[in-house]
């Protein structure tokens, strides 16, 4: 019987050194809470009106949710952000003070956009300074999201309001005369036989308009994997809104030739509230739509792609 040779011999192998695992990057703490503690300090006024704009405006009430749905975002990508690799900057800071004096500026002038929004540049800043740009890169999305607990600046708003008026008035008065209704429309006011309705600014659909903006985004976010989607949806948002804002009106038309009560209190309330639900569901069956496409053309795509591929197979 042989005998096995060193050379023959099994060898054992080697214990494998451990794996490096990447280092857990130690969250600053402690400069967040000064930081944060220092913005809610130098803005709490500006923050005072712009939290009590959400409580007391009918037109501010999805504000409340943005600061939310941002921080749910941030919290459900939390692996993916905690992989970054921190990199410190001090040219954050300028933006951090650049927001502090837009907040002077904004006070000084009664302008209560500008001053909110220093409050929302020097937040980017702070993020900036601790984590650095990847970091405001990374939170691009979740950051979008809070513009919308900002009120848009009044003179930009009543350069809106007045022309959704107009259309809505107009969109209503094609309706109700297709349908029978005599009506006589002079700008937002429209004369029907049992009584005058005028299509004031709280029914310019501008308070729909930006809810359902924001609703869009979360909506993409939550329900499709695709980014793109979410600006799609965006973009589809105005469109429905002023189309259920006009449908409203006529149908306010409409209810009041039934009963004039019909068109005030808490039936106009309740109406709007339908109508919010009606543009709630057209936007997911635009949703559908855009997915159907896609898949469509993803398909005829797909399919010119392995014709192309074949044909050059054959050819070889």
């Amino acid at each position: 019987m042989a005998l096995d040779t060193p050379a023959s011999s099994t060898r054992l192998a080697a214990p494998s050194a451990p794996s490096a695992q990447p280092a857990v990057q130690a969250i600053p703490w402690v400069s967040i809470i000064w930081f944060t503690l220092l913005l809610i300090g130098l803005f709490a006024e500006t923050l005072h009106d712009m939290v009590g704009e959400w409580f007391t405006s009918e037109e501010m009430g999805h504000g409340l949710f943005a600061p939310l749905i941002a921080g749910y975002i941030i919290w459900q990508d939390r692996e993916r952000l905690l992989a970054l690799r921190l990199n410190p900057s001090w040219s954050g800071l300028m933006f951090v003070v650049g927001g502090f004096a837009g907040m002077i500026v904004g006070i000084r002038g009664a302008d209560f956009f500008i001053a909110r929004m220093g409050f929302y540049i020097a937040g980017v800043g702070m993020i900036w300074t601790l984590g650095g740009v990847k970091l405001v890169r990374a939170l691009l999305f979740p950051l979008f999201i809070l513009l919308f607990m900002i009120r848009i600046p009044l003179f930009i708003y009543t350069q809106i309001t007045f022309p959704l008026q107009l259309l809505a008035s107009r969109v209503a008065e094609v309706l109700l005369t297709l349908i029978g209704i005599p009506v006589l429309r002079d700008g937002n006011i429209l004369e029907l036989p049992s009584q005058k309705l005028s299509v004031v600014e709280a029914c310019s659909g501008i308070r729909s308009l930006m809810s359902l903006s924001m609703l869009s985004l979360v909506y993409g976010y939550l329900f499709d994997s695709k980014p793109w989607m979410r600006w799609v949806l965006l973009a589809l948002a105005a469109p429905i809104a002023i189309a259920a804002n006009a449908l409203r009106v006529t149908v306010t038309g409409i209810m009041s030739e039934v009963d004039t009560e019909l068109a005030t209190g808490i039936y106009h309330s309740l109406e709007g509230f339908i109508m919010w639900g009606a543009a709630v569901s057209a936007l997911l069956l635009a949703h559908l739509a855009v997915n159907a496409i896609y898949r469509y053309w993803s398909g005829r795509v797909a399919g010119t792609k392995g014709k192309t591929g074949l044909t050059a197979e054959v050819t070889q």
